[in-house]
C-alpha cells in the first residue's frame, strides 16, 4: 500500500504543480471540470451506493453547473478593480457558511445523520455545497495572476496546498507517535486530538517559509490565517469521513492507487480553499 501511495504521488504531484503554475487561468478553469466530475461521481455513491442512476444524475447536474459557471463568468472578467465577480463571491461565501454547518453536523454525528442519511436531496445539496465553492475558489485564486506577476495566483493555490499537506503530515506522525485521545471516534476512529494539534503545529512550518521569502508579511495575521485554514482542512477531512461512514464506504473511489478516489485526495481542500479565499478577499487584499 505504501509503495503504491508513493508511486501515485510521484506522478500526481508534477501534474498538479504543472497545472497550477503553467496552465493559463482560462485553461485551468476548464481542466478542473473533469476532475470535479470524477469527484461528483464519487459523491454520488454517498447519496446512494447501490444506484448508478442516482450517481450519474448527480454527476450530470454538477457538470451542467460547472460548465455554466465557466461560461457565465469567464476568467477575464472574474476580477475587476480588485473585486471578485459577485457570483463567485456569493458562492464562496455560501461555501464558508456551509462549512460552519458541516462542523455542527460532524460534532453531532451520528445523531445529525438522522436528518440527512435517508434524504438523497439533502446529500445531493451537501455535495454541491462541498464541491462548487472549492471549484470557484481554485479559479478565483489562480486567476489573480497577471502579466506583471504571472505566478501569483498559482502561488496562492500552492500555499493552500502546502498548509493542507503540512497539516495532514503532522497529524499523521503526531497521531501515530503520541495519539491517545480520540478526536471524533464516531466519525473517524483513527484520528486523535494529539494528531490534530501536531498538524496545526506543523502548519507553522509554512508560516516560517513565507516569512523567510516575504518578511514584509504581517506575522500575526499570517499565523491566524494559516491556523484557520489548517483547521478547515481537518474538518473537510472529517466531513468526508462522516458521509463515507454513513454510506458504509471505506474509500470514495479507486482511481488513485494507494490513495483511493479523487474525493479522498481533495477532501481537506474542499474546506480549506473556500475558507482561505474568503479570508484572503476580506482581510489580505
Amino acid at each position: 500500500m505504501l509503495k503504491q501511495r508513493i508511486i501515485t504521488a510521484l506522478w500526481l504531484i508534477p501534474i498538479v504543480l504543472g497545472a497550477i503554475f503553467l496552465l493559463p487561468a482560462n485553461y485551468f478553469a476548464w481542466a478542473l471540470v473533469p476532475v470535479f466530475l470524477i469527484a461528483a461521481k464519487e459523491w454520488g455513491s454517498f447519496i446512494d451506493p447501490s444506484c448508478n442512476v442516482t450517481q450519474w444524475s448527480f454527476t450530470a447536474t454538477l457538470s451542467l453547473l460547472l460548465i455554466a459557471l465557466n461560461l457565465a463568468v469567464p476568467v477575464d472578467v472574474l476580477w475587476f478593480k480588485g473585486q471578485l465577480h459577485p457570483m463567485f463571491l456569493a458562492i464562496i461565501t455560501i461555501g464558508v457558511f456551509w462549512w460552519i454547518v458541516s462542523i455542527g453536523l460532524v460534532f453531532s454525528f451520528p445523531k445529525s445523520a438522522s436528518i440527512w442519511k435517508k434524504s438523497p436531496m439533502l446529500k445531493s445539496m451537501f455535495g454541491q455545497l462541498t464541491l462548487i465553492p472549492c471549484f470557484t475558489s481554485l479559479i478565483a485564486l489562480k486567476s489573480l495572476s497577471s502579466n506583471v506577476h504571472p505566478y501569483y495566483g498559482g502561488t496562492l493555490v500552492f500555499l493552500v496546498l502546502l498548509v493542507v499537506w503540512a497539516t495532514d503530515t503532522g497529524a499523521y506522525f503526531a497521531g501515530r507517535k503520541l495519539g491517545k485521545h480520540k478526536l471524533m471516534p464516531s466519525v473517524s476512529p483513527a484520528k486523535t486530538l494529539e494528531g490534530l494539534v501536531g498538524g496545526l503545529i506543523t502548519s507553522m512550518v509554512v508560516v516560517a517559509g513565507i516569512m523567510y521569502v516575504a518578511p514584509e508579511q504581517e506575522l500575526g495575521l499570517l499565523i491566524v490565517v494559516t491556523l484557520i485554514t489548517a483547521l478547515a482542512s481537518a474538518f473537510g477531512d472529517l466531513s468526508e469521513s462522516m458521509f463515507k461512514r454513513a454510506a458504509n464506504i471505506k474509500d470514495s473511489g479507486t482511481i488513485l492507487p494507494g490513495h483511493g478516489g479523487i474525493l479522498d485526495r481533495i477532501d481537506s481542500l474542499t474546506a480549506a480553499l473556500p475558507v482561505f479565499t474568503f479570508i484572503y478577499i476580506a482581510m489580505w487584499m
